[in-house]
């Protein structure tokens, strides 16, 4: 609480009656630096998305429902944890009229429409972010350098998609487009970066005017001379000027992205221009991946296939004798991938949860909250890795010589929605709404379901999550041809167990007709499964599928490991 009150005593000498706290930094990315996670510093939340409220004599932490029960645990003590969007400010303050202060540099107008529509409170902009200027021993990073994709990692130069964004904007009659999304301006400068722990970002701004030459705005210490040549169609200008140069553009029809471009630069370009407020066309323009994009991924794919398999064989035959916890777990995992050389870092932080912390849908585990993997329990690993060049993502849930009947049931339902996915016959009006349905399908009839979409974009060694499609109950995203998303249906009980099984999966033409095609490439733990509660259909699914894992996956294995892999892709 001690930080809390330093905050209230800030926020009263402005005359404001409370203060906003955001998880993201002025970047919008998803996984945000130690030293800019504001919302972690104040609320103790470690998770990827939330919103803090301090009030005068009450705090609300605003969470999805991937994160209540996390946030409860983690921040439950000073917090009234709110899950969203069943419940919003407007649901809690009571339509009290009080005066709350925000930076406008963290939050754009979409957001704060969302949390704050209906309230009447008047959201009050303050110049200096309020939660730094009571952290004082913040711990700043090097510096590290943009480079540049190679040729065998893409199919289209820059100056090539610079000019089918172009033409977007031209049909729309754009004179001037600000891209503010980091992972849009590496995927459309072929450009990679280490500003993020999970995702090969480059932190920075883009500006693209009519008749003139784009500029990045970005730190001028990560970019050398080499990429300023491969770059030469571009100018590079410092960070610090950005404000400068938007305060100059006039009389334009500017483009803004609503997903990433803060009220403060709003704000700015509003002034002397006519604001379109729209979703930036590079997220449709990178969520289909090339040929080359798609191959490199599946290549990925298997590499990563291989060292989860290696460690589930490893986690099956060993947590008996030895004393294997969910840290040494998911240490081991890691140590499994980075014995391939094409490996570069995790692709978001692993989720090792054994027994009731796998009900924790994006767990990560402590020293606190360390559970020793133990017989009867089930295991959750959802992980991932940043590959040369591929970004991989997958779930798999693991019997410890679980016998329970009700949790083979479950299993066999999230099976069999997960099956349900990777089966849909697609065409061009499916969207991911639809497809949610089928996944929920099976969980519903016994009236269980999960608090999370299906199903996510995956990007091409970029952000492990990215839009625009995804499988939710309100994505209206028609599927195309090179899109990749995750396939994760799954049950939590909360204080016993969880479950989810996960694959990634592309859309792919055959003949004429889009399909879904399997990516990931590990064995689904065929112990915790109910045969009797599976379709032929579903049965010969399982089978070609495991089939594939085989194939795929042999020439990895040593002999121990070998005869693993027969046994866990061997018929049912």
């Amino acid at each position: 609480m001690e930080k809390i009150n330093k905050l209230r005593k800030l926020f009263r000498l402005q005359n404001l009656d409370g203060y906003i706290v955001p998880k993201n930094d002025e970047f919008f990315n998803e996984y945000v630096p130690q030293n800019k996670d504001r919302l972690s510093f104040i609320s103790k939340f470690s998770g990827s998305y939330g919103l803090a409220l301090i009030l005068k004599k009450k705090n609300f932490l605003f969470v999805d429902g991937r994160y209540s029960l996390q946030a409860k645990l983690q921040s439950g003590k000073d917090f009234v944890i709110v899950t969203i969007p069943q419940k919003l400010p407007f649901n809690v303050i009571n339509k009290i009229k009080i005066k709350i202060g925000f930076d406008s540099k963290l939050h754009t107008s979409k957001s704060l429409e969302f949390f704050f529509n209906k309230t009447n409170c008047e959201l009050v902009p303050v110049s200096d972010n309020l939660v730094d200027k009571i952290w004082t021993n913040k711990k700043f990073n090097k510096p590290k350098k943009f480079y540049l994709l190679p040729k065998k990692a893409i199919d289209q130069n820059y100056k090539s998609k610079i000019k089918s964004l172009n033409k977007i904007l031209l049909k729309k009659s754009i004179d001037f487009h600000f891209v503010t999304a980091s992972e849009n301006i590496a995927w459309l400068l072929n450009i990679r970066g280490n500003d993020s722990e999970f995702s090969p970002i480059t932190n920075a701004y883009f500006a693209l005017k009519k008749n003139s030459k784009p500029v990045l705005y970005c730190d001028l210490k990560k970019v050398d001379k080499f990429l300023r040549s491969k770059l030469s169609y571009v100018k590079f200008a410092d960070l610090k000027f950005i404000d400068l140069y938007l305060n100059e553009i006039r009389n334009q029809k500017v483009s803004i992205d609503s997903l990433s471009c803060c009220l403060y630069f709003e704000h700015m370009l509003r002034k002397n221009n006519r604001i379109t407020n729209r979703i930036d066309p590079i997220y449709d323009l990178k969520s289909i991946k090339s040929n080359r994009e798609i191959n490199n991924t599946i290549k990925s794919h298997i590499h990563d296939g291989a060292a989860l398999s290696k460690f589930l064989f490893w986690l099956k035959r060993n947590y008996k004798k030895n004393k294997i916890n969910e840290i040494i777990a998911q240490e081991k995992l890691l140590n499994f991938r980075k014995k391939n050389k094409n490996f570069k870092f995790s692709s978001f932080p692993t989720i090792s949860g054994s027994g009731p912390n796998g009900a924790i849908i994006h767990y990560k585990a402590s020293k606190k909250s360390n559970r020793r993997l133990k017989e009867g329990d089930i295991y959750l690993v959802d992980s991932g890795g940043q590959y040369n060049y591929g970004t991989t993502d997958v779930t798999r849930t693991i019997s410890l010589n679980n016998n329970s009947d009700r949790v083979k049931e479950i299993f066999t339902r999230v099976l069999k929605g997960h099956i349900a996915v990777a089966s849909f016959k697609l065409n061009k009006m499916t969207t991911g709404d639809k497809i949610d349905k089928v996944a929920r399908k099976y969980l519903k009839k016994v009236n269980l379901d999960y608090a999370h979409g299906t199903g996510h974009g995956v990007g091409y060694f970029l952000n492990v999550h990215e839009g625009p499609q995804a499988i939710s109950k309100k994505n209206k995203i028609n599927f195309k041809a090179g899109m990749i998303v995750s396939n994760e249906p799954g049950y939590y009980e909360p204080g016993k167990f969880g479950i989810r099984i996960e694959n990634l999966l592309n859309v792919r033409k055959k003949n004429g007709k889009m399909i879904f095609n399997n990516l990931t490439v590990a064995p689904i733990d065929k112990s915790l499964i109910n045969k009797k509660m599976l379709s032929k259909r579903e049965i010969n699914w399982l089978n070609s599928y495991h089939k594939k894992v085989f194939f795929e996956l042999k020439k990895f294995m040593n002999k121990t490991e070998m005869f693993d892999l027969k046994e866990a892709c061997s018929k049912i």
